[in-house]
């Protein structure tokens, strides 16, 4: 099914009225009434001045450094664009402040979590954001610190400052030239490290499931699974994107797989690692040093003993913070915003697609199954990558010009390709990220009869080619095989290769394939309440047990679940 284009979204001219709101420090008290026409664009994130330059060529530049919330709340209200960095929050409350004014966010850096897109989205406000500009420098910050923890670089300099010590018998530290390094996460800047790091000398494996072979193998980086990354590395460097899948993805079960002595990096986001188990790990010898780039707003209080630990090296948020980097973002983001307010679409836009309101209110839900049908495909997959041929079949009782399937595409896409990747889906980049990684989709419609009052009775995905952990997700002909549709706004699970399950498609679910018998529901709670993690729901037939949970299950506690006799196969995932 072909895409279909997609045009300029409509951009509401300047509201002259909303200009009573302004304080008399506004930059509005100086402008003449021809100036005020044009868009006004409050730069609260130091930028580059090429990038400065390029704002001032069609806008209105107003550069206000360290507001606070409040007065950042007053001020938001008397512009069309913001432009903020990574340790400014913009809640749904600065939305409502904005008073439908503020059009576009940019963001001068690749990280999003700052925003509060659904917020942004109902205000009908694009987000931008800057991904590319910094790849270079965070890539080098983190060689910088892998080369400092290694040696023990930051202690030998404290103790020789601070205690005028010059003794060098405590400090010993490891060659980094035959040593192994597990990059996780193979985008931009994942590669950017393992080309520096094959420089030094290192063997290089990476873990990403969409990464090209072809791009890994030309500067000879061999792509493993999950597993052996973390069993065969001597150092690993995390360039992960942070969403529901990543979260502490390096936790007490993930550092008992790895080499005894094995040195942590992270340069992307603190949420990748649980805190409170690297700390153990540390104290056990499992990790024997680590180097963390933490944005300090968003730290959690564990972090502070990790900060403090004499085996962990810390800084401040540098990574993108060089001349060159700050110039890089300023244009970058200074471009985005710009065409985002004449009207065109950037191709860093990261939330909802600017179709009109009523079209998106009744897509939304549908949205949501798409995303979510994609996570929890991509998550029966087994081993590494292999993941090339996705078949996807709508069925709807409309007309097939009155369901543009783009978006939905994307969706599915985006629920793919994230999870396991430092790459932002969007709905202008989806489908040009999916030719890039080799994923072929393909997309069939069922023409029903009936009412068209719903878009969409149901949307299936066949993944083909692939092993699957979980053998009754596959369907007769081999292929995974999974379909889900909307009731009452809520994305349902409803298809689970040819059995079929009926439960709501979120948060934490555990699946068993089971033997009718007695005694083993009651078995699987058992288990789950000696390990205090609540039910949350529980769908039981003769042969699936479907159970949502409020909590992450250790995976000895999944262990025990799957030794139950009458339990013929399990697989936990999160949505």
């Amino acid at each position: 099914m072909a895409a279909s284009s997609f045009h300029k979204f409509p951009v509401p001219s300047l509201c002259l009225e909303s200009f009573h709101c302004r304080s008399p420090r506004s930059i509005s008290t100086s402008l003449s009434s021809s100036a005020a026409m044009r868009p006004i664009v409050l730069v609260t994130e130091r930028i580059g001045d090429a990038g400065l330059a390029l704002l001032r060529e069609s806008n209105e530049v107003d550069c206000c450094f360290d507001l606070g919330p409040h007065e950042l709340c007053s001020r938001v209200c008397q512009c069309d664009a913001l432009i903020i960095g990574s340790g400014t929050k913009l809640s749904r409350k600065l939305f409502e402040c904005s008073e439908g004014r503020l059009r576009v966010v940019g963001i001068a850096g690749f990280g999003i979590d700052n925003v509060d897109l659904t917020a942004a989205n109902e205000h009908r406000c694009l987000v931008v954001n800057a991904p590319g500009a910094s790849k270079l420098s965070v890539a080098e910050h983190g060689i910088a610190l892998l080369t400092a923890m290694v040696r023990n670089v930051w202690q030998a300099i404290a103790c020789v400052k601070s205690a005028g010590s010059w003794e060098r018998g405590k400090f010993l530290g490891v060659q980094m030239a035959g040593k192994t390094l597990a990059v996780m996460g193979f985008g931009e800047v994942g590669f950017e490290v393992a080309r520096r790091a094959k420089g030094l000398g290192m063997q290089v494996i990476a873990y990403d499931p969409y990464a090209s072979s072809y791009r890994a193998h030309s500067i000879g980086i061999e792509l493993v699974g999950f597993d052996k990354a973390l069993m065969t590395a001597d150092m690993i460097s995390l360039h992960m994107h942070h969403n529901s899948t990543t979260r502490k993805m390096l936790k007490d079960e993930t550092f008992k797989k790895m080499k005894e002595g094995v040195q942590i990096l992270n340069v992307a986001h603190w949420g990748l690692i649980d805190e409170e188990a690297l700390l153990r790990a540390l104290d056990a010898g499992i990790v024997s040093r680590a180097a963390l780039d933490l944005l300090v707003e968003d730290l959690p209080p564990l972090y502070e003993k990790l900060i403090q630990h004499d085996r962990v090296i810390v800084t401040p948020n540098l990574g993108a913070y060089t001349i060159e980097a700050q110039e890089e973002l300023g244009i970058e983001i200074a471009e985005a915003v710009n065409k985002a307010l004449t009207g065109d679409l950037p191709a860093t836009v990261v939330n909802e697609p600017m179709v009109p309101a009523e079209v998106l209110a009744e897509l939304k839900p549908f949205l949501d199954l798409a995303n979510r049908l994609g996570k929890f495909s991509v998550q029966l997959i087994a081993g590494r990558g292999g993941l090339k041929t996705v078949k996807v079949t709508y069925a709807s009782a409309r007309e097939s010009d009155q369901l543009d399937t783009k978006l939905l595409r994307v969706g599915i896409i985006k629920g793919l390709i994230e999870p396991f990747s430092s790459v932002i889906v969007n709905w202008v980049n989806g489908d040009s990220i999916a030719k890039q990684r080799g994923l072929r989709i393909t997309e069939e419609r069922i023409s029903l009869h009936g009412s068209p009052e719903y878009p969409l009775e149901f949307i299936q995905i066949q993944v083909a080619n692939v092993e699957s952990r979980f053998a009754s997700a596959l369907s007769k002909s081999g292929e995974i095989e999974v379909e889900g549709q909307v009731r009452d706004g809520i994305p349902y699970l409803t298809k689970v290769g040819i059995i079929e399950v009926d439960c709501p498609l979120e948060g934490r679910i555990l699946i068993c394939k089971t033997i009718d018998q007695p005694g083993l529901i009651g078995g699987v709670g058992s288990i789950l309440g000696e390990a205090k993690v609540n039910i949350s729901f529980m769908k039981a037939g003769r042969t699936l047990l479907i159970i949502k949970l409020d909590e992450d299950p250790a995976e000895e506690t999944i262990k025990k679940i799957g030794d139950i006799a009458g339990i013929q196969e399990h697989i936990f995932l999160k949505i």
